[in-house]
């Protein structure tokens, strides 16, 4: 049986505390790619000579927290019984666990990684490539995307360039970064497989890169960086059978939404989702096929909550969203992330089908 598979050691859980930070300037982008070696070569070497310092590895210590599996336990009359003391036993188990992360603002000492890998965490260490260890502290996470950010003390630390993932192609060469099975840095490289990949995260906010470049547990929280050496994504999830290694599915939150909810977390600690207060459903063929379009995409408006933002913005039942900003909202899940990660308070444009006519909309996002 195929399922997914996340870090061995972490499940998914929330963990959030805010501290004051602002976001730096995203450093200029690296101007090279592959390079032909002093031997004649082709070689990826200077690219990772440059990126591969902002790669660190992580190093979790928590606690986990079980009430007893046998639920009579949890009975006061059977504990009084028994002489057993008031009150349920709960196990608590330490536990070790181990992955990667990004710096993306060096001055400041700001580091992306995977929320599963600092779940339950009490104590996080980050180790850089130069060895050094530092002790990091979490400034919030998000269970939607599963992006944490963390924040060291440190000077002389190397960020990489976030690059604009939505210009990913299928097809662009991709390289993973990470410390697999903790055995320390690795580099492995694949391709772009596909894009827009979702069903990862329950309720999530999904938009993953998938790639065949070789992820295994441990490299959750690092890079995937294109050929220039830009970050196009957070290493988080493998499609596994059986609960082994790799087999060439990977999946990676894109640098775009990372860095959205990079912004959010550092300037508050927590991540407000955006809402237009509306009921949708996605337009399937016969519902194409009522409404006389070309082709089944788009979301349909079920309902609009009275004094909502939708409503406000003009939105009516029957309505067809077919865009936000420009960019095709083909299905009510790509609408759902496309309003979700919108600022609250900002402004977004829908592109509405009504009656036969295409209306432009202004909608302010609401919480």
């Amino acid at each position: 049986m195929t399922h997914r598979c996340w870090h061995p050691t972490a499940t998914l859980g929330a963990l959030a505390l805010g501290i004051g930070l602002a976001v730096a300037p995203l450093a200029a982008p690296p101007a090279n790619a592959f390079e032909m070696g002093p031997d004649g070569v082709l070689t990826l070497a200077p690219m990772l000579d440059r990126v591969t310092p902002a790669v660190v590895n992580i190093a979790v210590r928590g606690v986990v927290v079980a009430e007893n599996p046998n639920p009579l336990f949890n009975d006061p009359t059977f504990r009084q019984f028994f002489g057993l003391p008031p009150g349920a036993e709960l196990s608590r188990k330490t536990f070790l666990s181990a992955g990667s992360g990004v710096i993306v603002d060096a001055r400041r000492g700001t580091i992306l990684t995977n929320r599963h890998v600092i779940e339950n965490a009490q104590e996080i260490t980050v180790t850089l490539k130069d060895r050094r260890v530092l002790r990091a502290r979490l400034v919030g996470s998000d269970p939607g995307t599963e992006i944490a950010v963390l924040h060291v003390d440190a000077d002389n630390l190397t960020e990489i360039h976030l690059a604009d993932s939505d210009r990913t192609r299928v097809g662009d060469l991709t390289v993973a970064i990470g410390n697999p099975f903790g055995l320390g840095q690795t580099v492995t490289t694949g391709v772009v497989s596909a894009k827009g990949r979702s069903g990862l995260i329950p309720d999530g906010y999904e938009d993953f890169i998938q790639t065949d470049a070789p992820i295994n547990p441990g490299n959750s929280g690092g890079a995937l960086v294109n050929s220039r050496g830009d970050l196009i994504g957070i290493n988080t999830a493998i499609l596994s059978p059986g609960g082994g290694g790799n087999v060439g599915i990977g999946f990676a939150v894109p640098s775009n939404i990372a860095r959205s909810v990079m912004e959010q977390i550092v300037a508050t600690g927590t991540v407000h989702r955006g809402r237009l207060g509306v009921v949708i459903q996605s337009v399937d063929p016969s519902i194409a096929d009522t409404l006389g379009l070309q082709r089944a995409a788009g979301v349909i408006v079920a309902e609009v909550a009275p004094g909502s933002p939708g409503a406000r913005a003009g939105l009516q039942p029957g309505d067809v969203i077919l865009a936000v900003n420009g960019e095709s909202s083909d299905t009510a899940e790509i609408l759902r992330r496309q309003i979700g990660l919108s600022q609250v308070g900002g402004t977004v444009t829908l592109s509405v089908l009504r009656a036969g006519r295409t209306l432009q909309l202004a909608a302010r996002i609401g919480a």
